[in-house]
């Protein structure tokens, strides 16, 4: 999606609308800023609003996503090339969120690494030692929470037996055991427990 194409049209239908900024900010209930961040290709509207938005502009969903009028005879094919934009968009959503948590991940160990070589270095052995590793332990379990929650949020688990993408909860994925990226979970659909491969897309 061409988020500058879509500001222009929004204007564009905003002023054929005889509206202001503010105008339709009112009637949408936020902020003339956030009117003139869509129509400079800054931020897209909300999907919360957007129904009521292309009801204020008379348009379709399907205009404003394309960012210009369509015809009935082109509809169809802006469908499918709308459908394969935002399936691309949410793959590359996903595979940016997939990164960052593989860069904590890495971040995090090579930390715990370092920092236990640091104590084992410098530090005398007794209590304080002790304190100094189960403290270091418990900052590095935070961003490895943190990362599992944005590999669960992102993608699914495929099912080996039937194909079936499962969505496990938080807890689930926590409790499931794991080779790298791969989980042994129970499917919802087969109900047998497989070592079920992360996929990317939904």
């Amino acid at each position: 999606m061409n988020q500058i194409k879509i500001g222009r049209f929004i204007a564009e239908c905003r002023k054929k609308a005889n509206l202001t900024q503010m105008q339709l900010a009112e009637k949408l209930g936020i902020t003339d800023k956030a009117i003139s961040k869509w129509e400079r290709g800054l931020a897209m509207p909300d999907t919360s609003i957007m129904l009521e938005l292309c009801d204020i502009l008379c348009i379709s969903v399907n205009e404003l996503l394309s960012g210009e009028k369509i015809n009935m005879e082109n509809n169809n094919q802006k469908n499918e090339q709308l459908l394969l934009d935002m399936a691309k968009e949410l793959e590359k959503k996903n595979k940016t969120i997939w990164n960052a948590m593989w860069i904590i991940m890495t971040v995090s160990i090579l930390g715990l690494i370092g920092g236990l070589a640091i104590i084992a270095f410098f530090m005398p052995e007794g209590p304080w030692m002790l304190v100094a590793i189960l403290s270091l332990c418990v900052v590095f379990l935070i961003p490895c929470f943190y990362a599992l929650k944005l590999e669960v949020n992102v993608g699914a688990y495929k099912c080996k037996n039937c194909g079936y993408e499962i969505v496990p909860t938080y807890k689930q994925a926590l409790n499931a055991m794991h080779r790298g990226t791969t989980r042994y979970l129970k499917c919802p659909k087969c109900n047998k427990r497989t070592w079920c491969k992360k996929v990317l897309k939904k």
